[in-house]
C-alpha cells in the first residue's frame, strides 16, 4: 500500500513526458515562430521529463521489491 502515492507520481510524471512531447512536436510540425522559438527548449525539457520519470519508475520498482 506504501506504493501507490509514488505510482501516482509515475502516471504523472509521464503524463508530463507526453504533453511536454506532443507540445514539440505540434510546434515542429506547425513550424514557424514558435518552432523556431521554443523548439529546442521543449525537447530539453522533454529530456529532463524523461529522466525524472525513470528515476521515479526505478525508485517504484525498488519500493516494490522490498
Amino acid at each position: 500500500m506504501h506504493d501507490k502515492p509514488l505510482f501516482i507520481l509515475l502516471a504523472i510524471c509521464c503524463l508530463a513526458v507526453v504533453v511536454i512531447l506532443a507540445t514539440g512536436i505540434g510546434g515542429f510540425a506547425k513550424g514557424g515562430e514558435f518552432n523556431r522559438k521554443h523548439g529546442n527548449r521543449m525537447m530539453r525539457w522533454r529530456i529532463i521529463a524523461q529522466a525524472i520519470a525513470i528515476a521515479v519508475f526505478l525508485l517504484y520498482l525498488w519500493v516494490r521489491s522490498s
